[in-house]
């Protein structure tokens, strides 16, 4: 959501910051509801002064014994048009409302511009990538080991559900918990298990309502099923006013998420790139708006760490214009090596949102000192989110990177062997 008062001061500024988007100027029309709706409002003022106006009369002409008929009258039929005019307010709010929600965030100032992931600009690279040839794609390996299906999966779910077994079962859970352990022992995250359905108000405080409505699965009841477990963490804050000496605040969570990949027909059709159920470890960071910057990278380092301590080679990228989310005003996207591809694939998004979603979700912060001291005021929080990262993903990136061309097994990382019972590979099935 967007401040009003920023786009009535700065129209040209903020039709300019659509434009990067790839929008046209959307100042007019929001500055034309916005100028309907305040004139509905002073005329509501106007009417409800006329009213009191009146209704003090009827007072005095009664207490003189007069005819107060005409009076009742006035006053009735003002509020008559005042029920009008508070229906006309609603409506004007609404489209106003409607209008700025389905805009994007406004991009940081050193966001390249691009119109899509190909003029994503890369930052820095980690770790050397294992020569890709002789290396199987992570699901020849996963079906060759007796460890992953897809057709059992589909007889039950249909396309773009992978079941696993055995030791890559083990391993996927293995990975979840090391990311977790490392989250909240060595990087201050509060680990959270949040509920897996959420509400409309929830999934429009985040962004992914309504402009995503399609990308989600929704339940009988009407709830939709969890796309990424930021929306619960990030919702703690909804219609709250929070100390600033309680910032930042930083949640984490493994959680299984569900989307429908709308869009993505005929893409990574096979294993388990884009999948409708998958897990994943999420970060969500609450702060002030002096913090937020560092905190974007030091999410970032958060995600780097546990792919260093796996022994992964990736890369980092900052997205450009064209390629950068909805509700985020600056993403940096890592992407781990998967030999058997032969390239670099996002395993984890780190984004700041400013006071984007906060304005959404009314999450709002006060220094509690100022407050003391007479002063009140309250600002809206700063959120971010990032994946910390996607299992799947890092399970297929084990997988590739620690494949063993001898005989078609996955060597266990060493930090994972805790989590692994000490196992020391993963070998077919006999």
């Amino acid at each position: 959501m967007h401040d009003i008062r920023f786009i009535r001061e700065t129209p040209d500024d903020f039709d300019a910051a659509m434009a990067r988007r790839g929008f046209e100027a959307q100042s007019p029309r929001i500055l034309s509801l916005d100028e309907q709706r305040r004139d509905v409002q002073t005329r509501l003022q106007e009417m409800q002064q006329q009213r009191n106006e009146e209704s003090k009369k009827i007072g005095e002409i009664k207490k003189a014994g007069g005819d107060a008929q005409a009076a009742m009258d006035a006053v009735a039929k003002l509020k008559e048009d005042m029920a009008a005019l508070e229906d006309q307010e609603r409506a004007l709010a609404d489209d106003l409302k409607s209008l700025l929600a389905g805009l994007p965030n406004i991009l940081a100032d050193d966001v390249p511009d691009g119109v899509d992931e190909d003029e994503n600009v890369e930052i820095h690279r980690w770790g050397e990538p294992r020569d890709a040839d002789g290396v199987p794609e992570h699901f020849e390996i996963g079906e060759a080991l007796g460890m992953m299906d897809a057709e059992v999966a589909a007889k039950m779910s249909g396309a773009r559900f992978t079941m696993l077994s055995g030791g890559l079962a083990r391993l996927e859970r293995a990975l979840g918990m090391f990311f977790l352990d490392v989250h909240t022992q060595e990087h201050g995250y509060t680990e959270v298990s949040p509920p897996l359905m959420i509400k409309d108000h929830a999934m429009f405080g985040t962004g992914q309502l309504p402009k995503f409505e399609e990308d989600q699965f929704q339940t009988t009841r009407g709830d939709w099923l969890l796309p990424t477990s930021e929306v619960p963490l990030t919702n703690i804050v909804a219609e709250e006013i929070v100390e600033e000496e309680s910032l930042p605040r930083r949640y984490t969570a493994f959680t299984p998420c569900f989307r429908q990949e709308a869009g993505s027909a005929g893409k990574d059709t096979r294993g388990m790139i884009r999948q409708h159920q998958f897990y994943k470890v999420e970060m969500v960071g609450v702060t002030t708006p002096e913090e937020s910057e560092a905190e974007q990278k030091r999410m970032v380092e958060c995600a780097e760490a546990v792919l260093k301590k796996l022994e992964l080679p990736f890369r980092t990228i900052v997205l450009c214009s064209g390629d950068t989310g909805f509700g985020a005003r600056r993403t940096y996207d890592i992407e781990v090596w998967l030999p058997g591809q032969g390239r670099y694939r996002e395993i984890s998004s780190v984004s700041n949102c400013w006071d984007f979603q906060a304005r959404r979700m009314n999450a709002r912060c006060r220094d509690s000192k100022k407050a003391a001291g007479g002063e009140k005021k309250t600002r809206f929080v700063h959120t971010l989110n990032g994946s910390g990262v996607a299992v799947g993903r890092a399970l297929i990136a084990v997988m590739e990177n620690y494949y063993d061309p001898a005989d078609g097994g996955v060597f266990v990382p060493e930090v994972l062997k805790p989590y692994m019972g000490g196992v020391e590979k993963i070998e077919k099935l006999r």
